[in-house]
């Protein structure tokens, strides 16, 4: 992981490359969005080091959903992770960037018969989520000629409180997620669960992402250890034998420091699951947003800039449709915003507090509100930082904007930055395709 300075820099150096490579262009290319591929590697070798004292197997699991362009999966294939998929979309893009069945998680609330079984037959682990999806399993495994490869457990809710973002918040005492450990008469139902299958031989929990404590989420994940314990000492030997404890490392979007690290995660692990380092099970992780999020950042030219009840107003080309999270709940998903030339140098001068707009076509499409930054101007070029996940990889189509191009990067060895193409932006043509447009159709049809 790059540090606070080296970040800005490194940001700084991308974007004027980008302009002089017409990568970024006010006429061709309003909006281009970059990932730092070394400060990916980076960011998973932190990881893998965290977790390198555990005695036993360890998988990195990345959650597809944080950024699921299949060129970024198969990028984090080759640095030795694997994938967790929650849906057919994102399970096909695992297969796509090349992942090994037995290296890809399946987790959903509501997985189909058709997708349990498509996971059986490839080997896929699945983290069930209920009781009833049990039976599921239970029907589809009995009406097999061959055991299946699968690696299968069961999704528990440790019910250990949420954080200060309800919505990331998975462990709460409603939560949709998982079996409620804490419900009256579950856990011995669950424990009996697990003593009449031989085959269910994992255990899952994810006590939550963005806003969660380590404290908290090492708590849930103690709690999944001390479960995994008690169906151990009742069946009389390792009858759990691995446990996926999801992911959650919370980011730091208001500066370039990475905080919490990997490193703080494993240590609130080791306070409260000591159990998880001394190789008594197996494990999975499943981080996602942590991995990416500070790689990658957006950049769109300022199109105009005008003045409404006496605030400046900068109307640019990024907006809802890649900040969409940003745009409709800025207060929980703040973004850093920076102010750059049309060279793509960091412009300086006296901050105005002024307004950063999108270009879609409601009110309140504003990457930034009130935000004092560098005089904008028309042909100027404006920076939405941190957004390598749930960003520029996950489109909102308001407007039928198009998706812009994302462009990997990489250092040479001569010093220099080498672009590629991990996502061509969208053309007209595949815009009306998405519409139900067809060759042919006559006009108003």
């Amino acid at each position: 992981m790059l540090d606070d300075f080296r970040a800005a820099g490194r940001r700084e150096d991308i974007l004027r490359a980008a302009v002089r490579r017409r990568l970024l262009d006010p006429e061709d290319a309003l909006l281009a969005c970059f990932l730092d591929l070394d400060a990916v590697a980076a960011t998973v070798g932190a990881l893998h080091d965290a977790f390198a004292s555990v005695a036993a197997p360890v998988l990195h699991t990345f959650a597809a959903k944080a950024n699921s362009l299949v060129p970024v999966l198969a990028e984090l294939r080759r640095l030795g992770m694997g994938c967790e998929a929650a849906s057919p979309g994102e399970l096909a893009q695992a297969l796509a960037a090349g992942f090994a069945p037995e290296r890809i998680v399946l987790d959903s609330p509501a997985k189909t018969r058709a997708e349990l079984a498509h996971a059986l037959d490839l080997g896929i682990a699945v983290n069930a989520d209920n009781f009833q999806e049990l039976d599921r399993i239970d029907a589809l495994l009995a009406a097999r000629a061959t055991p299946s490869a699968s690696r299968i457990g069961v999704r528990v809710n440790p019910q250990v409180g949420g954080g200060s973002i309800a919505a990331m918040s998975t462990a709460t005492a409603t939560s949709k997620f998982g079996v409620a450990l804490r419900d009256e008469g579950n856990e011995a139902r669950l424990l009996r669960a697990y003593l009449d299958r031989p085959w269910l031989t994992w255990l899952h929990t994810h006590v939550g992402s963005q806003g969660v404590p380590l404290e908290r989420i090492a708590q849930g994940v103690a709690a999944a250890v001390a479960f995994a314990d008690r169906v151990n000492a009742e069946a009389g030997h390792r009858r759990i034998t691995g446990i996926d404890i999801g992911g959650g490392l919370p980011v730091n979007f208001a500066d370039d420091a990475v905080t919490p690290t990997f490193d703080d995660y494993a240590a609130a692990l080791r306070a409260h699951a000591p159990r998880l380092f001394d190789g008594g099970y197996a494990l999975v992780t499943e981080f996602g947003r942590s991995v990416v999020a500070k790689s990658g950042f957006v950049a769109a030219h300022v199109e105009y800039t005008k003045s409404a009840g006496g605030r400046p107003i900068a109307v640019c080309h990024a907006g809802a449709q890649v900040a969409t999270r940003t745009v409709f709940v800025p207060g929980t998903w703040p973004l850093r915003v920076t102010a750059h030339d049309p060279r793509g140098v960091a412009k300086g001068g006296e901050k105005v507090v002024q307004d950063v707009a999108g270009p879609c076509c409601f009110a309140g499409d504003l990457v930034a509100e009130g935000r004092p930054l560098p005089r904008l101007d028309p042909g100027d070029i404006v920076a939405l930082l941190d957004t390598g996940a749930y960003a520029f990889s996950t489109p909102f189509h308001y407007n039928s904007l198009p998706e812009p191009a994302v462009h990997g990067v990489r250092g040479d060895a001569a010093g220099g930055l080498r672009f590629e193409t991990l996502r061509p932006a969208t053309t007209v043509e595949e815009i009306l395709a998405r519409a139900g447009h067809r060759p042919g159709m006559a006009d108003g049809v």
